[in-house]
């Protein structure tokens, strides 16, 4: 007959619970993970089938029972770490819709808005829209298994039941949301400076043809060169996206670097 002790099976079980904390807590936070689209128990259950592949290659866990208190903390801990890689992919995709209110508010598309889900809040239509191309570029350049490869390395670099988080990685990602501003607006530049030329143009029309209507022509000739820029600007978007999308993976793991070290 075979017996376990129970020290044995808080082994077992502490080496299961502790890594799988910190993955449901990045599928809770990161993007296309935690599409509303997907049912919990979809993501309970990948969840658990990445924890079960990647428990073979990771460090080993500490000898602390999950049911403690410090095992508590510990699992408190796992999963704020993975809410803070989430975050930090999270931002990327924040850029992005940045750039389609910016675009939308030029065009005269602020008010063209519908309830998403995803984030549960009215989104412009031109959000929604980039939102979606950026989400087929990420999972186009494997950007989902890019995630779990750096997940795999963030238990070299912050071992379960070592030392807490470094303040430092949160003034990292402090610094890297500063560039969801800025990389919206390069973004949405190009759109931005041919609707403010168009807008100049009818500005000076206006002048040169006082009769003329500027509000019934300006309007369909501002939405009309909006969305023939956007057409012309699709093609480039995926290039500058994958470049967006390599500097939050580098951010990701500067946040991670800085987590691990010393205070």
């Amino acid at each position: 007959m075979i017996a376990f002790s129970s020290a044995q099976l808080d082994a077992w079980l502490a080496a299961f619970m502790f890594p799988l904390a910190r993955i449901l807590g990045l599928m809770a936070s990161a993007p296309v993970f935690n599409n509303a689209g997907m049912p919990r128990r979809v993501r309970v259950a990948a969840g658990l089938v990445v924890t079960v592949a990647m428990v073979p290659a990771l460090p080993p866990m500490p000898a602390i029972a999950a049911g403690s208190w410090q095992g508590l903390l510990i699992l408190a801990e796992q999963t704020a770490i993975g809410v803070l890689m989430g975050l930090t992919l999270r931002i990327v995709f924040a850029a992005v819709d940045v750039a389609g209110e910016m675009i939308g508010l030029q065009m005269g598309l602020a008010f063209a808005v519908f309830y998403d889900p995803q984030n549960a809040a009215q989104t412009p239509v031109l959000s929604e829209f980039l939102g979606l191309l950026a989400t087929l570029i990420f999972l186009a350049m494997n950007g989902h298994l890019l995630c779990l490869a750096v997940l795999m390395e963030s238990f070299q670099w912050l071992p379960v039941g070592g030392a807490t988080i470094a303040a430092g990685s949160f003034r990292v990602l402090a610094a890297w949301m500063a560039t969801m501003f800025s990389a919206g607006v390069l973004l949405s530049l190009p759109l931005v400076a041919a609707l403010l030329i168009a807008n100049i143009a009818m500005g000076v029309l206006s002048r040169v043809a006082p009769q003329l209507n500027l509000f019934a022509v300006g309007f369909p000739v501002t939405m009309t060169a909006g969305f023939v820029v956007l057409m012309i600007s699709v093609p480039y978007f995926g290039a500058a996206m994958e470049h967006l999308f390599d500097q939050g993976f580098a951010a990701l793991r500067m946040v991670l670097t800085a987590a691990g070290a010393p205070s």
